[in-house]
């Protein structure tokens, strides 16, 4: 039921979209707010790095470690891509943003590591840990930023032939910088590979039932530390998206909360990639609403509120949802095989 209404929806903005923008129905300040190209373009941009958080969240949740640390790992791989974008500004342009990219990786990957560390091997409240993370990654950021530094450059759309000519989608889906193509790549690829491969089996085994994954050979532990590399690895290319292709430079805590929307957004979409991927796109069309509402000068509604709005939608979500959905069985378990004596 859900997904016909999801399909619905798509249909309806979809349809709207060609009448707003391509008929008179334009001239009308409301719709143009809602349906714009400029609207939608902005919701994509926006949802972004809340996709990649989110299919961080379903890595790591999905075998039995829960990650409230996005945050951190999107801030540290932010801070990363910026100081390796600022070391390499004498660079040719395009290899200096790869290598931003890849360290952004690079730590978004440590920090996966480091919470799987704590949360398997030490066995720390895994909230505990995302918790420490989020508060490492904000003051090591914050204590070594160089405010003087300036990265040169950002990733540019890419048009893709014949596609990019399409009325109003193509100017909104095909007309993009490289890492939200390759966003939007990861979710078909992560729903695939969850859900058809011998790799997504024994993933979410661990997280649905661990001694059972255990008894036919599969190695738990080994399964959540790699999972919790490769979602840390998406979070940091999620703050790396934010410097390389968003903003260009980097700001003290610029994340601005969006590692929790991105849980937010995991728990939407019932730890589904391509139901994450609506949520994301939910919360984003609600940054894109309050950016559409204060450049159209509205002023019915006091500013505060028109900024509230991408929170309150989170909120409502989560709390309408959050008794309808069921996390994997074993999340935030910690496994130990028979016999352990650690």
């Amino acid at each position: 039921m859900t997904s016909y209404i999801a399909i619905a929806l798509v249909i309806f903005f979809v349809v709207m979209a060609f009448l707003v923008n391509l008929t008179p129905l334009g001239e009308n300040t409301w719709l143009r707010v809602f349906f714009s190209v400029s609207a939608l373009n902005f919701t994509l941009r926006a949802s972004v790095p809340l996709i990649l958080g989110a299919l961080c969240g379903i890595l790591c949740e999905r075998t039995g470690i829960i990650n409230i640390g996005i945050e951190g790992m999107m801030l540290a791989g932010a801070f990363a891509a910026f100081v390796a974008k600022t070391s390499t500004n004498h660079w040719p342009l395009m290899p200096s943003l790869l290598f931003g990219v890849a360290i952004a990786l690079l730590v978004g990957g440590l920090m996966g590591l480091l919470h799987a560390i704590f949360s398997i091997r030490y066995r720390m409240d895994q909230i505990i840990s995302g918790t420490v993370l989020i508060i490492l990654a904000g003051g090591v950021s914050a204590y070594l930023f160089d405010r003087n530094a300036v990265a040169q450059g950002k990733f540019g759309a890419i048009a893709i032939p014949g596609l990019s000519q399409i009325p109003v989608l193509g100017e909104v889906l095909f007309t993009n910088p490289p890492l939200t193509y390759t966003a939007l790549i990861l979710v078909v690829v992560i729903h695939i590979g969850l859900f058809y491969t011998r790799w997504g089996l024994r993933s979410r085994a661990c997280g649905e039932h661990p001694r059972a994954a255990d008894t036919v050979g599969v190695n738990v532990n080994r399964f959540r530390y790699m999972n919790t590399v490769l979602g840390g690895m998406l979070a940091g290319l999620a703050g790396g998206f934010l410097v390389l292709e968003a903003v260009g430079q980097f700001q003290e805590g610029m994340t601005a909360g969006r590692g929790f929307i991105s849980l937010a957004a995991m728990i939407f979409g019932n730890w589904m990639p391509f139901g994450a991927m609506g949520a994301a796109l939910l919360f984003g069309y609600t940054q894109a609403l309050q950016n559409e509402l204060l450049l159209a000068g509205v002023t019915t509604v006091p500013r505060q509120f028109v900024s509230m709005i991408p929170y309150v939608v989170t909120i409502v979500a989560v709390s309408g949802f959050v008794g309808r959905v069921r996390p994997p069985a074993a999340e935030g378990k910690v496994y130990e095989t028979e016999g352990e004596s650690e």
